[in-house]
């Protein structure tokens, strides 16, 4: 048998009939993730738990969770849109001002809400915007008033229209640290938890902008949507005080998985942008410490303590993803800063990307990934 240690929290544990409510449930599978299923499972087939398998099944007949080929548990499509909601709800309640920021400028586009300012009319453009106020006022400067019972004359060139904040589809790549580390202070459920509102808010508000998650520890992966919420940190393995480890790409899984290769997740993320046809593309770093791994051909190093080469390589990376025209923000997990040496890295990756950096802590992280990327989706635009 396993067991998992987390800091005590001070709150009442919780009883059969609160743990097993569908929001309860939801919260304990986003917190541990595959083995809450695991614990799930041995609930339903142990015949001391009646009640628990009881409440179980009736999450099985509510469509909530469902069974595999091997009669494993696992979620539904529709519990992990629900899951989704219930965490864009809660990050929404949470947003504050303060954080936004972004890239406005005037430029042709799509039209939104009503912004300060006007522009001349030109020729496809909608009246329904006309300013008729500044419309009158153009028409009488340059005709005059009109003469009893005349009407007022008017040309195109008099006709000025509302400036509209109109928005870009955006092509989004959320690298996810799972390294060892983020196991502490809540901070991969705080992570997993923002990754799901996006979804959710970009399937309902933003259905042309793609989202695609990667995460990266020892190597990278893509994560699917119908797995996002089984995700966690990969488990400390090697605690050697210095590790130096040469691994066949190919041989990748059998090595220690809770370093942080955010190189391989970064050319992922390349990868996966080419193929998006956003009009904006932007790669989001989650992360609590720099790369103590990197490729080169067909190996794989893991390094500790971090190495420079492991940052040479990623920051050169992140400038090609530059080049290509992604814009980096990278949000910085800072809960333990007196033992953060690697806040140079995040600034030097900033300066080198002429990218965003948050450091932040995981309470806050949900408001600062939210915000920037609202921001970065709009600019002020014409009417076009």
């Amino acid at each position: 048998m396993k067991y998992f240690y987390g800091q005590y929290d001070g709150q009442e544990f919780p009883t059969e009939d609160k743990l097993f409510g569908f929001d309860q449930l939801m919260q304990f599978i986003m917190e541990y993730g595959e083995q809450a299923l695991k614990a799930l499972q041995q609930m339903m087939n142990d015949p001391k738990n009646q009640n628990q398998a009881d409440l179980i099944e009736q999450l099985l007949g509510d469509g909530m969770l469902d069974k595999d080929a091997k009669g494993r548990l696992r979620l539904t499509s529709r519990s992990i849109t629900k899951m989704q909601r219930k965490a864009l709800m809660e990050v929404f309640a949470n947003l504050r001002e303060g954080h936004r920021e972004g890239h406005e400028r005037i430029t042709p586009g799509q039209g939104g809400e009503r912004i300060e300012g006007t522009k001349p009319y030109q020729y496809g453009d909608p009246v329904s915007e006309l300013d008729l106020h500044q419309t009158l006022r153009n028409a009488l400067a340059r005709h005059g008033l009109p003469a009893e019972k005349s009407r007022i004359k008017f040309d195109e060139h008099d006709l000025e229209l509302h400036l509209l904040e109109g928005m870009t589809s955006c092509s989004t790549v959320v690298l996810l640290d799972m390294s060892g580390s983020m196991m502490r202070y809540g901070r991969f459920h705080s992570a997993k938890r923002v990754a799901m509102a996006m979804q959710a808010l970009v399937r309902g508000r933003f259905p042309v902008d793609t989202l695609d998650f990667i995460g990266f520890y020892s190597g990278a992966a893509v994560i699917p949507e119908s797995v996002l919420p089984l995700t966690s940190p990969k488990p400390v393995t090697v605690y050697d005080y210095q590790v130096r480890l040469k691994v066949p790409l190919d041989q990748l899984a059998k090595a220690p998985q809770h370093f942080t290769n955010l190189h391989m997740g970064l050319q992922m993320a390349r990868r996966l942008l080419r193929k998006r046809g956003g009009e904006n593309k932007q790669i989001f770093i989650v992360t609590d410490g720099q790369p103590t791994a990197h490729v080169e051909g067909n190996f794989v190093y893991l390094l500790y303590p971090p190495d420079t080469r492991s940052t040479v390589a990623t920051l050169k990376e992140a400038v090609l993803a530059v080049r290509e025209g992604c814009r980096i923000s990278t949000f910085a997990l800072i809960e333990d800063y007196w033992g953060m040496e690697w806040v140079g890295f995040v600034d030097q990756l900033t300066k080198l990307t002429k990218g965003v950096a948050f450091y932040t802590s995981s309470g806050e992280l949900a408001s600062c990934i939210m915000e920037s990327y609202l921001s970065g989706r709009k600019k002020k635009s014409y009417i076009a």
